[in-house]
């Protein structure tokens, strides 16, 4: 027999949307629009049609009027709309089908097919992050957002602004608006839980606010691409921190008051330790050098060995969290527990059933549960496997019984969707990446800082407060390395404290070393590099646009 349902219940949307899955950024950047459009909500597509290429390619060649020339090469027309235009899943198979449009413009998530364009849930959980960052940071920068991805378009005419710089491929899209429509649905997906880390969100709420003061200094692709890298970026940091606070709010009994709202010590604007004294900072040492034999690739192969460990520990949490509240919600319905302002326990209230004063009501639910789940698992004969039997004779509470069969049955399962979700969110192998692997088998993964990462880490990183906004400016390269390691986490030329490693050894020290070597080397070929002599000190980063504060209103 099999676990009912109930019982496998896994996911809670307190500590992430995300229904751990293999995910892909262009869909969750598409699946972010609309929620962009309708305040939070998804949208319900009034056309319930499937759309696919050849329909996209007969609506081109028919608008002669727009599109003089096209339907004279229909083939290539094709080709185009196929490679260059669309999203699509099982590519060259028999099954292929358009996922939707590439991410060039908001209102692409319109002709998107949604079965084929899941984004599980990434694309609520970035927009509620942004949602319920402090100082109302988060707020700005979804409208920011929403008038870089939404603009060439106007909502009355149902036209293309004349001034709008768009690109072909967002022009032929555009074209397409009236054909499709939607409306917010408010019947689901509206709830509103704030981050579980709300220095995370007000991170990158800020960082998105300074990666678009460039967007009148660069090709619409391209500040596409960069925001689709750093959304990413950022969204793979917070469940890399989840992998620690869970666990640490497991063994609490209730959320770490530092977490709070009030007392939370990230201050992105501060240049100098924005992230004060969390005690849940990210340590993560990333390999410049592009060779998986060197010896900074080996101690980055360390640095997530240490964050792939922390999985089950964070699985087993997890399940507890969810099955507390369940068990909360069970409390509420018989009246047994209040929290007015709400119809479920919020997340620290969740961890607080874990405490004495409710040790007899959870025994007692619990117990319940644990019967159940023991007639789901035998089998024909009614016997338990040997691993459910010994975990019941281990004398531990009904509680902590349940969870570890729980743990036992299901925690692989887990743990493999985990991992491929973390190699999606840090973009394993692609551009952007944070995250390498080999393509051997069983080949150990590393954390890297890919060149297109570095890039979008650099564009903010020369961006200096100022009394009018932000202006860019010249970076030592000392002052950069600190700014990487104090803001995210990522280690370069140093190793970080704890997170897998000691102090460190003279062998250490020389793959520091010939880690920093690769990174001034990367910074060269990127184009931001200038060196004027050997002497540290004249080691810059020179910012490839120039910004004043009288630009930069979306950072005031």
């Amino acid at each position: 027999m099999a676990i009912q349902k109930k019982d496998r219940e896994f996911r809670l949307t307190k500590i992430s949307y995300v229904d751990f899955k293999l995910l892909e950024m262009d869909r969750v950047l598409t699946g972010l629009f609309e929620r962009l459009e309708h305040s939070g909500y998804p949208s319900v597509f009034r056309d319930k049609r499937e759309l696919t290429v050849q329909q996209f390619v007969e609506d081109i060649c028919d608008a002669k009027e727009k599109f003089i020339g096209f339907e004279d090469h229909k083939d290539i027309v094709e080709r185009w709309v196929e490679t260059h235009l669309m999203d699509i899943v099982n590519r060259g198979r028999p099954n292929q089908a358009v996922a939707g449009p590439r991410p060039l413009h908001g209102y692409t998530y319109r002709f998107r097919n949604p079965k084929h364009s899941r984004d599980y849930g990434a694309a609520q959980h970035l927009y509620q992050m942004l949602h319920h960052a402090r100082a109302n940071s988060g707020n700005h920068a979804i409208e920011h957002l929403k008038s870089f991805f939404f603009d060439g378009f106007n909502k009355v005419t149902r036209e293309l602004e004349g001034s709008a710089l768009t690109d072909i491929e967002t022009a032929t899209l555009l074209h397409f608006l009236s054909q499709r429509k939607d409306t917010a649905n408010t019947k689901e997906g509206g709830d509103r839980h704030p981050p579980m880390c709300i220095g995370s969100a007000d991170l990158m709420a800020d960082d998105v606010q300074r990666l678009l003061l460039y967007r009148d200094f660069m090709p619409r692709a391209v500040m596409v691409e960069y925001l689709k890298v750093l959304l990413s970026f950022h969204l793979g940091l917070y469940h890399l921190r989840l992998l620690k606070l869970v666990p640490a709010w497991e063994r609490l009994k209730k959320a770490d008051p530092l977490c709070s709202t009030a007392n939370c010590p990230v201050q992105p604007r501060n240049l100098i330790d924005p992230q004060g004294d969390c005690p849940y900072k990210l340590g993560l040492f990333v390999d410049l050098t592009g060779n998986a034999e060197s010896p900074a690739a080996l101690r980055a192969e360390q640095s997530a060995d240490s964050y792939i460990r922390r999985i089950p520990t964070f699985i087993r949490s997890y399940f507890v969290a969810r099955k507390l509240d369940e068990f909360g919600e069970a409390l509420l319905s018989r009246g047994k527990l209040a929290y007015p302002g709400t119809k479920s326990l919020p997340l620290d209230k969740v961890f607080a059933l874990l405490d004495h004063p409710f040790n007899e009501e959870r025994e007692k639910y619990f117990n319940g549960r644990l019967d159940g789940l023991q007639e789901s698992l035998k089998d024909d004969a009614g016997q338990l496997d040997a691993a459910t039997s010994l975990l019941l004779k281990l004398g531990l509470d009904d509680f902590d019984t349940y969870i570890e069969i729980l743990v036992a049955q299901r925690g692989e399962f887990h743990r493999k969707y985990l991992i491929q979700c973390f190699d999606a969110i840090l973009q394993k192998n692609k551009a952007g990446a944070l995250m390498a692997q080999p393509r051997s088998r069983n080949a150990p993964r590393r954390f890297v800082l890919d060149s297109r990462l570095l890039e979008v880490l650099l564009q903010i990183a020369v961006l200096q407060v100022s009394d009018g906004g932000y202006r860019t400016g010249e970076m030592r390269i000392d002052a950069l390395l600190r700014f990487l390691r104090e803001r995210y986490g990522l280690y370069i030329d140093q190793l970080p404290p704890g997170d897998g490693f000691g102090a460190p050894s003279i062998e250490d020290r020389q793959a520091l070393r010939q880690n920093l070597q690769a990174f001034t080397t990367r910074l060269r070929e990127i184009g931001f590099y200038r060196d004027l002599s050997d002497a540290y000190v004249t080691q810059t980063v020179v910012p490839r646009y120039t910004i004043n504060p009288q630009a930069s209103e979306v950072g005031a």
